[in-house]
Parts: C-alpha cells; sequence; structure tokens
C-alpha cells in the first residue's frame, strides 16, 4: 500500500466488539485459548419501572463464546455493572442485548461465525463447537436457532422460485424415528447463471404425498410461479415424473 495512514493497534476494533457495543480492557492468552475482558460501553442508569436515576450497585460478570481467532477459541468475559434505582429500588443489569441474545452462551459475532462455517464452509458441528471451545450441544442449538431466525424465518426466500430440484437425504442414523428427509432445492440461480443452487426446505419423510404436502403449504401464486419440479424417482414414489406443481398436485 502506498501512503497508507495506519492508526494505533486497537484490540476492540480488531476482535469486532465495537459492534458488540462493548470495549475490551484486558487479555489472556495461552497456547489452547483466548480471553477477552470487556466492558459495556453504553450506560444505563435510568429505571425502566419508574424512570429514576439509578445509581451503580456492583458488577457480574457473563461468559460469551466469540469467533476464533487462529483456530484459539476465544472466550469474551463480559463486566456488566448493576444499577439500584433511587426511586422504587428496583435493580437490573446494563442492556448487553447488543452482542447476545438473552441467556445465550456465545456472541452474536461468534454464532455468526457458527453459522457461516456450516452453511459455506461446510464444518461439522463437532468443528464448529471445538473452534469455539463450547459443547457440542451448545453450538448446536445456537446455530439451529439462528438458522431458524435467519434462513427458515425469512419471508423473502421463497421469492422468484421457478425451478425446484427434490431428492431424498439420510439424516438420523438411529434405529428409532423416520431417517429420510425430503430436501427441497431451489435451481432458478443455476439456470439463470446468477449463483448457486439454494437449499429452500427440508422435510421429514420422503413420498409422493410428503412432498405434496409441503407445496400445498405454499401460497397458490407461488405454486402457479414454478416452472419445472425435478424430482428423484427413489421406490417409494413410482409416480411419473412431474413438470410442474400443478401435474404433482392432482
Amino acid at each position: 500500500m502506498f501512503n497508507a495512514t495506519f492508526p494505533c493497534p486497537d484490540l476492540t476494533t480488531f476482535c469486532g466488539l465495537h459492534g458488540l457495543g462493548l470495549e475490551a480492557t484486558g487479555q489472556f492468552l495461552a497456547p489452547d485459548r483466548a480471553v477477552l475482558a470487556c466492558r459495556v460501553v453504553a450506560t444505563d442508569e435510568w429505571c425502566r419501572k419508574c424512570g429514576c436515576q439509578g445509581i451503580p450497585r456492583d458488577t457480574v460478570t457473563r461468559e460469551l463464546g466469540h469467533e476464533p481467532f487462529g483456530w484459539r477459541p476465544t472466550t469474551l468475559l463480559v463486566r456488566i455493572r448493576r444499577y439500584k434505582c433511587t426511586g422504587c429500588g428496583h435493580v437490573w443489569r446494563q442492556d448487553t442485548t447488543k452482542a447476545a441474545e438473552p441467556r445465550a452462551k456465545l456472541s452474536r459475532r461468534g454464532l455468526r461465525w457458527a453459522l457461516e462455517g456450516i452453511v459455506c464452509q461446510h464444518l461439522t458441528v463437532a468443528r464448529v463447537a471445538e473452534g469455539l471451545g463450547v459443547s457440542w450441544n451448545t453450538a448446536n442449538k445456537a446455530v439451529l436457532a439462528e438458522g431458524r431466525r435467519v434462513l427458515i424465518n425469512d419471508p423473502t426466500r421463497f421469492d422468484g422460485v421457478k425451478i425446484i430440484c427434490v431428492d431424498e437425504h439420510v439424516w438420523r442414523h438411529t434405529r428409532h424415528g423416520d431417517k429420510y428427509v425430503t430436501v427441497i432445492i431451489d435451481l432458478t440461480p443455476v439456470r439463470e447463471k446468477t449463483g448457486p443452487s439454494r437449499l429452500l426446505d427440508m422435510v421429514e419423510g420422503r413420498s409422493k404425498q410428503v412432498f405434496s404436502t409441503w407445496l400445498q403449504e405454499r401460497p397458490q401464486a407461488w405454486r402457479d410461479a414454478v416452472e419445472v419440479v425435478a424430482m428423484d424417482g427413489f421406490p417409494g414414489s413410482k409416480a411419473p415424473q412431474p413438470r410442474n406443481c400443478q401435474t404433482l398436485l392432482r
């Protein structure tokens, strides 16, 4: 770089803490992990019940798994100030929802890193949990909840779908429960050369009725816009391959 201006090193900015409303105050580095001491930047000294000003009472800490740096698990040790109202006596903590969801064990950047690792980098939940320094169950629950919020509950994810592909996948390797799911994929970006295919949904079970039920839950206008449905002819469905949604629903 020519004529570049370098500001002073800033651990808060480098670790993405400024976007979480936190400021780094210290660090502990070990060969297998890193801990960043943080404080909440914004004050929260006004009572949420009566509106009177509160006075500092004490400080508590909260641990959050953060995105790793160099695959070294990084934990945020957040100091949270507690206030007591001078009017009604109500006690509350500083608001940390910008850094993480209530009662969550991962920061928002750590959760985003985990979701991108699984969706984009095809990492396993075990590898993500190792990178975050948390248990498998903690990582799995957090990723499922965030994926449901960002991907499944996105009202625009069905927009512009014209070609869908339906296939089966073995997702359960136990003796109990249905081990198959029906996978619905959007192939419209591939045909139009605008990007890769997209996962639309996964439904438990594999049969023509499973997919027909899923289609019936979609709006009529959306079904009318679908031009082609490509299906894998597994033994559970011997019906002729449909060309579009309306053929399948007959």
